[in-house]
C-alpha cells in the first residue's frame, strides 16, 4: 500500500512539473504577443479618446447650454476649500464614474442654467469623508470651461435613500444639491445619505 502511495504521490509531482514547464513554454513563446496586442489595443483607445471632438460649451442667452458634455467625460471641476476638496466632475452617475470623481445626475441641470444641480460622490476618504466639517455658510465653487460659478451653503439634512422628494428638480431657483452616503465611515451599502444644499451667489 506504502509503495502505490509512494507511486501516485510521484506521478502528481511530475505531473504538476510537466504542466509548469507547459504553461511557462506558452508564456515565453505567446507571453510578448500577449503583452503587443495588450498595448495595441490600449493605444488605440488612447487615440480614440483624443480624436472624440468635444464641442465647446456655452450658455445661450436663455441660459441653457448650447451644447452639453459627452456622457461619461469630465465638463467641470468642484472646489469646496473648507474640507480641501478639488475634484473632478463627471457628467453622469455610474458607478464607474464615481469611481473617478464627482458625478453628475443626468436628470439635472447644468451650472448656469438656472435651476436645480444634483451632485454625488462617495464618501472615501479622497471625496466626500470629511462632509460633517461642513458648516452653513461654506462656499462651493464649480469651474467649467464657459464660467465660473460660487455657492454657498444654506441647508444640509440626512435623508433616506428613498426621498426623491428631498433633491427637487425646479428651475425657479439655482441650487446646487451635493450628497454622499452617510454614515461617512460606513463599508458596504447605505440607505442612508448625507445632503448639503447650496444657492448661487455669483
Amino acid at each position: 500500500m506504502k509503495k502505490f502511495v509512494k507511486a501516485t504521490i510521484i506521478d502528481v509531482i511530475v505531473a504538476l512539473l510537466i504542466l509548469a514547464v507547459i504553461i511557462f513554454s506558452i508564456y515565453i513563446f505567446l507571453g510578448q504577443v500577449i503583452e503587443e496586442n495588450i498595448s495595441l489595443i490600449n493605444q488605440v483607445a488612447i487615440k480614440m479618446e483624443n480624436n472624440t471632438e468635444q464641442k465647446e460649451m456655452e450658455l445661450n442667452e436663455n441660459n441653457r447650454l448650447q451644447n452639453y458634455p459627452e456622457y461619461g467625460t469630465q465638463y467641470a471641476t468642484i472646489e469646496i476649500p473648507k474640507i480641501d476638496i478639488n475634484l473632478p466632475v463627471y457628467y453622469g452617475d455610474t458607478l464607474e464614474i464615481l469611481k473617478k470623481g464627482v458625478g453628475h445626475s443626468s436628470g439635472s441641470y447644468f451650472p448656469g442654467e438656472g435651476g436645480s444641480i444634483v451632485y454625488m460622490g462617495h464618501n472615501s476618504r479622497n471625496v466626500f469623508r470629511r462632509f460633517s466639517e461642513l458648516q452653513l455658510g461654506n462656499e462651493i465653487k464649480v469651474t467649467t470651461s464657459y464660467g465660473e460659478f460660487n455657492y454657498r451653503i444654506y441647508d444640509m439634512q440626512l435623508i433616506n435613500e428613498t426621498e426623491t422628494d428631498k433633491l427637487p428638480i425646479q428651475r425657479e431657483k439655482e441650487i446646487l444639491m451635493v450628497y454622499t452616503c452617510y454614515p461617512f465611515n460606513n463599508i458596504g451599502y447605505a440607505t442612508q445619505r448625507y445632503v448639503v444644499y447650496a444657492e448661487l451667489v455669483e
